[in-house]
């Protein structure tokens, strides 16, 4: 006799009493077990009969009990199909199965939607055991095989939200040219704009344009299990319209003027103080009481019990609140300790580089930019460090590094300049390595190429002895941080995690099936990649949307993250040691050990430690289920789901020689540590320093809107002297700007509820196989050690990228379980095991 227990929920949009009247006494979900083994007689696929399984209980969860009588010949149970025939898709959270009267319980982890959809309501789930495809038992050899068919689907026609088809389509839906042809993008993906492939929707095209995609009306299609759970949802809802109201109020006594600047350093500041507190009874019909009931409405079913802190947390945000740095020390935005320290323990860790050779020369045509060598010479370097040592001693002393955005930004400058409101230089800033471990900034370069009517201008910037200098330095490093924030969101945090991440989580699903162990080790840290992904293309990197309109380089934002994809995104460099040291920050020693160019570099220390913990779980795992290589190359769904990856996914990089090749454990265990890395480690190192660094944008602009007065003279340099104030509060994003901009940053770096984190939470799988589970064990292990050793570093006064006066404790690695009571920043709250914001 087998007995099986089904779990399951209904939509949200189900009220209780619906449930239990349409779920009680009603033949609608029925099951089918098949064996594990072939049928000895004739050697065909052995099942059961399909039964109903009924009711029995409700405790926020349905329960359904499934009962059957079966052959002794029946052998362990190897699948089970699940058909839903209720009026609305189902949840199956498990299904748990007792065979006859022994004790233990076969544990199904179903974890997934099941629609109602006739023809498409059957779904096939395993049991928790892994199995390679070459050892898939032979009775439910087809049902793997069938059920990876069923997610690759036909590549046609539209998808809808209830399906779970994984596929691949290229960037056409970021413009909306139907609507205005200045809302004509190109599309991202493609020979002539290289770029990763996202998730297929099929919408109709675009009659403006038929290379575009039509915008959504509604939701944006991803297969329905990777939709967010009502817990995140909810979150993410109250999250994402509670940090709007701030901007909402203080945008609609700017609206009318959306170029206007700040009018003093005072009134940036007064942003984040009770005194400049928006007053929803001074707006018309009263702001507060419509917006808390326009949330009550939208998540009343996703938070029942917490209406009350619902409208405590809107009443709280009627102003911004006061970013970490800018808590920490008032000064820090102006000091030019704290711009050098953030390039090694900020936002943007992951730009900076070590100089290798003088001069510094450019890779573009002179004939059309005009000439390449940099104005930063030998001569100025040996005078800004004070003839401490010779340029070139300080060149093989490794003394000399830099943020380079030079070749990247000089092709966009005079188009980026043509839009209303903003201009660009391409710049080079240069810093030395004094001997106490921080970096100082040397000097920086702008650069504006010629053009037909123009020849090229350039000029270096450093920090002077007099007022007049001192003050072109600031609106200098105001542009260069402009084209750091910029980098960071576009390249650092976009490009580098959420886009690339998206054909990993598509290959996955379409060739690894979900009894494959390497599906069972990665899946964890998809959760939630396309839903986010899904929600940023509908309003952030869309055009005209939030980035665009806040961020350097407006228009040219996605174009710009295209051409770096294609001149720089490598996967093999996508590890933490591999891209440290292709940018000389890391070299490895004569005993083959990995040492730091700069050894006080917080993201650099602390990153290593996390990439190690994962690589040593990774090896225990990928040894546990490999025993040869020849199993790893002759694995037949992980060589598709790799080919998948480099043939579709990155289908414009195909032919690079630098793809691994999965031939071993060294090369199976480098691309899934890397795969891992990306999604866990990389992104919370840039993902949630946003707000707290950025949200203060005199520290960190979003973008740069005037020139340099030194550029255009005459005027410009007139003005710039009677009040250098005005023209870097001109230079800054305006008032408009900056309430669009400051709830995006405040959003993205926030942890959502049911958050889960690298080394906390395990999966049912793991914890099924007793060795997995010991390795799992020591993986939370060693993180928690990771942990304290953070802790340890951040009190440790020598460390002063990380450690002195008004310095923000590096906390962005720190491993951690998500709870609030423990956190002191959002930064330290755990590192996120996928990237779900």
């Amino acid at each position: 006799m087998l007995k099986a227990t089904v779990t399951l929920r209904l939509n949200e949009e189900w009220s209780t009493t619906e449930k239990v009247a349409d779920m009680v006494g009603q033949p609608w979900l029925f099951l089918e077990f098949f064996s594990s083994e072939l049928n000895p007689q004739t050697d065909k696929e052995m099942k059961t009969q399909q039964h109903v399984a009924w009711y029995s209980r409700m405790d926020g969860n349905g329960s359904f009990v499934y009962e059957v009588s079966v052959p002794s010949s029946f052998a362990d149970v190897g699948a089970v199909v699940v058909e839903n025939r209720f009026s609305s898709e189902v949840f199956v959270s498990d299904i748990e199965l007792r065979h006859g009267r022994e004790p233990s319980a076969v544990t199904f982890n179903c974890s997934s939607w099941v629609t109602c959809h006739a023809g498409f309501n059957e779904r096939i789930f395993f049991p928790l055991k892994s199995y390679l495809p070459s050892q898939t038992p032979k009775g439910v050899a087809r049902l793997r095989e069938t059920d990876l068919k069923a997610k690759r689907g036909d590549g046609r026609g539209e998808r809808m939200l209830w399906q779970r088809i994984y596929d691949y389509d290229v960037y056409n839906d970021l413009g909306d040219p139907d609507k205005s042809p200045a809302l004509r993008r190109p599309v991202l993906g493609g020979e002539e704009h290289p770029y990763p492939r996202r998730c297929r929707t099929g919408r109709p095209r675009c009659k403006a344009d038929p290379s575009s995609e039509t915008r959504a009306s509604g939701e944006i299609y991803v297969p329905r299990d990777e939709e967010f759970t009502a817990r995140k949802a909810g979150a993410f809802l109250t999250k994402k319209v509670t940090s709007t109201l701030s901007a909402f109020t203080t945008a609609q006594a700017v609206a009318g003027d959306r170029r206007r600047s700040f009018p003093s350093l005072a009134a940036i500041d007064a942003l984040y103080e009770d005194g400049y507190k928006n007053k929803p009874g001074q707006q018309p019909d009263n702001l507060e009481r419509y917006f808390t009931d326009l949330l009550q409405r939208q998540v009343e079913l996703l938070l029942k019990g917490e209406k009350e802190e619902v409208k405590e947390d809107i009443r709280k945000v009627f102003k911004f609140q006061t970013p970490e740095i800018h808590q920490k020390d008032k000064l820090a935005w102006f000091r030019d300790e704290e711009f050098a320290r953030e390039t090694l323990a900020g936002m943007n860790p992951l730009s900076i580089r070590l100089v290798t050779e003088l001069p510094i020369v450019s890779k573009l045509d002179e004939q059309t930019y005009g000439p390449g060598d940099s104005l930063i010479t030998k001569e100025l370097i040996e005078k800004q460090i004070n003839g401490v040592m010779t340029a070139d001693e300080a060149v093989q002393k490794k003394k000399l590094f830099i943020l380079d955005y030079y070749d990247m930004l000089l092709p966009y400058v005079h188009a980026v300049r043509e839009l209303e409101d903003t201009t660009l230089y391409a710049s080079r800033t240069l810093f030395f390595l004094e001997e106490e471990g921080t970096l100082r900034p040397v000097a920086i370069e702008l650069t504006r190429p010629k053009s037909p009517n123009l020849p090229q201008w350039r000029q270096v910037f450093t920090p002077g002895s007099s007022v007049t200098d001192s003050w072109l330095w600031q609106l200098a490093k105001a542009h260069v941080l402009a084209q750091d924030t910029g980098y960071q969101q576009l390249v650092s945090h976009w490009l580098r995690t959420h886009c690339c991440v998206e054909p990993y989580v598509i290959a996955a699903n379409r060739q690894l099936s979900q009894m494959h162990p390497v599906y069972r080790l990665l899946h964890p840290h998809f959760r939630f990649t396309m839903e986010i992904n899904a929600q940023a293309r509908a309003s952030l990197i869309s055009a005209d949307g939030i980035i665009e309109s806040t961020f350097s380089p407006g228009k040219y934002c996605m174009l710009l993250s295209s051409a770096v994809y294609d001149t720089f995104w490598r996967f093999d460099k996508e590890a933490l040691p591999a891209d440290l040291i292709r940018r000389g920050m890391a070299f490895r020693g004569a005993d083959g050990e990995l040492e730091l160019t700069i050894k006080d570099y917080p993201y650099a220390n602390d990153g290593l430690l996390v990439w190690d913990a994962i690589k040593e779980w990774v090896s225990a795992y990928v040894n546990h289920y490999y025993a040869t290589a020849s199993d790893i190359a002759g694995d037949v769904e992980l060589q598709a789901f790799w080919t998948e990856v480099r043939t579709k996914g990155h289908a414009d990089k195909r032919d690079e020689p630098w793809w691994p090749v999965l031939d071993g454990h060294e090369s199976l265990v480098q691309v899934l540590s890397t795969i891992i890395w990306v999604a866990s480690g990389h992104h919370a190192a840039v993902n949630f320093p946003q707000y707290p660094y950025a949200g203060y944008f005199p520290n960190r602009p979003t973008t740069a809107r005037r020139n340099v007065p030194t550029e255009a003279g005459g005027e410009d340099m007139r003005a710039f002297l009677e009040d250098p104030v005005k023209v870097l509060l001109d230079t800054y994003p305006s008032q408009y700007q900056t309430t669009l901009a400051l709830p995006v940053l405040n959003l993205l770096s926030s942890h959502s509820a049911g958050e889960e984190y690298l080394g906390v939470q395990s999966e049912p799988a793991w914890m099924a196989d007793a060795e997995m589970r010991a390795a799992f064990v020591k993986f939370n292990k060693r993180m928690m050690e990771i942990a304290e050793t953070i802790d340890s570093r951040n009190k440790d006064p020598e460390l002063r990228n990380r450690k002195g006066p008004g310095v923000v404790p590096y906390v962005q690695l720190k491993p951690n379980y998500g709870d609030f009571k423990d956190m002191t920043s959002v930064m330290e709250m755990g590192i996120p095991t996928s990237i779900s914001i």
